[in-house]
Protein backbone atom coordinates (compact mmCIF):
# COMPACT_ATOMS: atom_id res chain seq x y z
CA UNK A 1 0.00 0.00 0.00
CA UNK A 2 2.69 2.53 0.37
CA UNK A 3 4.58 1.44 -2.25
CA UNK A 4 1.54 3.12 -4.49
CA UNK A 5 0.88 5.74 -2.13
CA UNK A 6 5.18 6.60 -2.53
CA UNK A 7 4.53 6.19 -6.25
CA UNK A 8 1.70 8.13 -6.86
CA UNK A 9 2.97 10.48 -4.84
CA UNK A 10 6.42 11.15 -6.60
CA UNK A 11 5.00 10.58 -9.99
CA UNK A 12 2.26 13.71 -9.15
CA UNK A 13 5.11 15.70 -8.10
CA UNK A 14 7.31 14.63 -11.22
CA UNK A 15 4.36 15.85 -13.39
CA UNK A 16 4.27 19.15 -11.77
CA UNK A 17 7.56 19.74 -12.41
CA UNK A 18 7.13 19.36 -15.85
CA UNK A 19 4.50 21.28 -16.33
CA UNK A 20 6.25 24.36 -14.25
CA UNK A 21 9.56 24.04 -16.85
CA UNK A 22 7.29 24.33 -19.76
CA UNK A 23 5.33 26.91 -18.32
CA UNK A 24 8.64 29.37 -18.26
CA UNK A 25 8.70 29.70 -22.28
CA UNK A 26 5.22 30.72 -22.20
CA UNK A 27 4.97 34.30 -23.68
CA UNK A 28 8.80 34.20 -24.39
CA UNK A 29 9.97 35.20 -27.89
CA UNK A 30 12.34 32.54 -30.10
CA UNK A 31 15.51 34.70 -28.79
CA UNK A 32 14.62 35.24 -25.44
CA UNK A 33 13.91 31.31 -24.87
CA UNK A 34 17.20 30.37 -26.20
CA UNK A 35 19.85 32.79 -25.60
CA UNK A 36 22.36 32.11 -22.97
CA UNK A 37 21.51 33.76 -19.82
CA UNK A 38 24.36 32.40 -17.52
CA UNK A 39 28.08 32.77 -17.92
CA UNK A 40 27.56 28.75 -18.96
CA UNK A 41 25.31 29.34 -21.57
CA UNK A 42 22.20 28.25 -19.92
CA UNK A 43 18.89 29.07 -21.54
CA UNK A 44 15.74 28.23 -20.67
CA UNK A 45 14.82 25.93 -24.09
CA UNK A 46 17.95 24.41 -23.48
CA UNK A 47 17.11 23.54 -19.79
CA UNK A 48 13.50 22.00 -21.19
CA UNK A 49 15.68 19.56 -23.65
CA UNK A 50 18.00 18.80 -21.50
CA UNK A 51 15.14 17.48 -18.69
CA UNK A 52 13.26 15.52 -21.71
CA UNK A 53 16.96 13.52 -22.64
CA UNK A 54 17.45 13.05 -18.94
CA UNK A 55 14.09 11.15 -18.45
CA UNK A 56 14.57 9.10 -22.19
CA UNK A 57 17.63 8.14 -20.57
CA UNK A 58 16.63 7.26 -16.81
CA UNK A 59 13.18 5.75 -17.34
CA UNK A 60 14.29 4.30 -21.07
CA UNK A 61 17.48 2.49 -21.19
CA UNK A 62 18.21 2.03 -17.26
CA UNK A 63 15.07 -0.21 -17.28
CA UNK A 64 15.92 -1.72 -21.13
CA UNK A 65 13.26 0.29 -22.54
CA UNK A 66 14.81 2.21 -25.02
CA UNK A 67 13.44 5.62 -25.53
CA UNK A 68 11.82 5.83 -29.17
CA UNK A 69 13.32 9.36 -29.44
CA UNK A 70 16.95 8.97 -31.04
CA UNK A 71 19.46 9.98 -28.42
CA UNK A 72 22.99 10.33 -28.87
CA UNK A 73 24.88 7.33 -26.33
CA UNK A 74 25.49 8.82 -22.82
CA UNK A 75 29.52 8.19 -23.15
CA UNK A 76 29.18 11.02 -26.56
CA UNK A 77 27.00 13.46 -24.88
CA UNK A 78 28.47 16.65 -26.34
CA UNK A 79 26.73 19.19 -24.19
CA UNK A 80 24.29 19.39 -27.26
CA UNK A 81 21.20 18.70 -25.30
CA UNK A 82 21.54 22.31 -23.24
CA UNK A 83 20.79 24.25 -26.32
CA UNK A 84 18.93 24.29 -29.16
CA UNK A 85 19.97 24.24 -32.58
CA UNK A 86 19.17 27.26 -35.26
CA UNK A 87 17.38 24.34 -36.97
CA UNK A 88 15.52 23.02 -33.70
CA UNK A 89 12.47 24.38 -33.40
CA UNK A 90 10.45 25.41 -29.76
CA UNK A 91 7.51 23.24 -31.00
CA UNK A 92 9.95 20.34 -31.95
CA UNK A 93 11.57 20.46 -28.38
CA UNK A 94 8.23 20.88 -26.17
CA UNK A 95 7.08 17.86 -28.21
CA UNK A 96 9.93 15.94 -27.73
CA UNK A 97 9.59 15.96 -23.94
CA UNK A 98 5.87 15.56 -24.15
CA UNK A 99 6.54 12.52 -26.25
CA UNK A 100 9.09 11.41 -23.38
CA UNK A 101 6.55 12.11 -20.64
CA UNK A 102 4.31 9.40 -22.45
CA UNK A 103 7.35 7.10 -23.44
CA UNK A 104 8.43 7.61 -19.11
CA UNK A 105 4.69 7.44 -17.43
CA UNK A 106 4.23 3.73 -18.98
CA UNK A 107 7.49 2.93 -17.41
CA UNK A 108 6.33 4.27 -14.35
CA UNK A 109 2.68 2.23 -14.69
CA UNK A 110 3.84 -1.19 -15.56
CA UNK A 111 6.92 -1.16 -13.37
CA UNK A 112 6.77 -1.92 -9.27
CA UNK A 113 9.14 0.49 -7.35
CA UNK A 114 11.55 -2.38 -6.61
CA UNK A 115 12.19 -2.82 -10.33
CA UNK A 116 15.98 -3.26 -11.11
CA UNK A 117 17.56 -0.94 -13.20
CA UNK A 118 21.07 -0.07 -14.07
CA UNK A 119 22.72 2.98 -14.81
CA UNK A 120 25.65 2.73 -16.65
CA UNK A 121 27.18 6.24 -16.35
CA UNK A 122 26.65 6.06 -12.73
CA UNK A 123 30.40 5.03 -11.07
CA UNK A 124 30.94 1.82 -9.33
CA UNK A 125 29.22 0.39 -6.75
CA UNK A 126 25.83 1.97 -7.38
CA UNK A 127 25.04 1.56 -10.96
CA UNK A 128 22.47 -1.05 -9.81
CA UNK A 129 19.62 0.73 -8.44
CA UNK A 130 15.35 0.54 -8.96
CA UNK A 131 12.47 2.71 -9.86
CA UNK A 132 11.92 4.41 -6.63
CA UNK A 133 15.49 5.08 -6.90
CA UNK A 134 15.25 6.86 -10.25
CA UNK A 135 11.96 8.35 -9.67
CA UNK A 136 13.54 10.34 -6.87
CA UNK A 137 16.98 10.99 -8.75
CA UNK A 138 14.72 12.45 -12.05
CA UNK A 139 12.63 14.26 -9.85
CA UNK A 140 15.34 15.58 -7.73
CA UNK A 141 16.97 17.09 -11.26
CA UNK A 142 13.38 18.04 -12.68
CA UNK A 143 12.77 19.86 -9.84
CA UNK A 144 16.91 21.42 -9.80
CA UNK A 145 16.32 22.79 -13.49
CA UNK A 146 13.20 23.99 -12.76
CA UNK A 147 14.33 26.52 -10.02
CA UNK A 148 17.21 27.68 -12.71
CA UNK A 149 14.48 27.98 -15.43
CA UNK A 150 12.48 30.16 -12.68
CA UNK A 151 15.45 32.55 -11.92
CA UNK A 152 16.26 32.91 -15.68
CA UNK A 153 12.69 34.07 -16.36
CA UNK A 154 12.64 36.15 -12.81
CA UNK A 155 15.98 38.15 -14.71
CA UNK A 156 14.18 38.13 -18.19
CA UNK A 157 10.86 39.76 -17.12
CA UNK A 158 10.12 39.14 -13.43
CA UNK A 159 7.72 36.17 -14.05
CA UNK A 160 7.90 34.17 -10.88
CA UNK A 161 6.04 31.28 -9.66
CA UNK A 162 5.46 27.29 -10.02
CA UNK A 163 2.13 27.99 -12.28
CA UNK A 164 0.36 30.32 -13.84
CA UNK A 165 -2.80 30.45 -11.95
CA UNK A 166 -0.33 31.39 -8.93
CA UNK A 167 1.39 34.03 -10.80
CA UNK A 168 0.42 37.79 -9.26
CA UNK A 169 0.71 40.75 -11.09
CA UNK A 170 4.34 42.48 -10.49
CA UNK A 171 4.54 45.41 -8.44
CA UNK A 172 7.77 47.08 -8.93
CA UNK A 173 7.45 49.59 -6.54
CA UNK A 174 7.23 46.92 -3.75
CA UNK A 175 10.02 44.95 -5.25
CA UNK A 176 12.16 47.50 -5.73
CA UNK A 177 11.45 48.18 -1.62
CA UNK A 178 12.42 45.12 -0.87
CA UNK A 179 15.30 45.00 -2.59
CA UNK A 180 16.84 47.62 -1.05
CA UNK A 181 15.97 46.45 2.40
CA UNK A 182 17.84 43.68 1.76
CA UNK A 183 20.56 45.60 -0.41
CA UNK A 184 20.83 47.72 3.13
CA UNK A 185 21.47 44.23 5.57
CA UNK A 186 23.75 43.29 2.98
CA UNK A 187 25.75 46.35 3.23
CA UNK A 188 25.64 47.00 6.97
CA UNK A 189 26.62 43.10 7.47
CA UNK A 190 29.27 42.65 10.24
CA UNK A 191 32.53 40.92 8.13
CA UNK A 192 33.30 37.52 9.38
CA UNK A 193 37.07 37.24 10.60
CA UNK A 194 38.38 34.43 9.28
Amino acid sequence: MIDEFAKHDLHQRLRRGRNTLLWKLDGLSEYDARRPLTATGTNLLGLVKHVATVEARYFGEVFDRPSPEPLPRWQESDGSDLWAAHDETRDQIIEFYRRTWEHSDTTIDELPLDAPGHVPWWSEPRPNTNLFAVMVHVLSESGRHAGHADILREGLDGRTGLRSEHEQQIDEEARAAYCAKIEQAAGSATPVKL
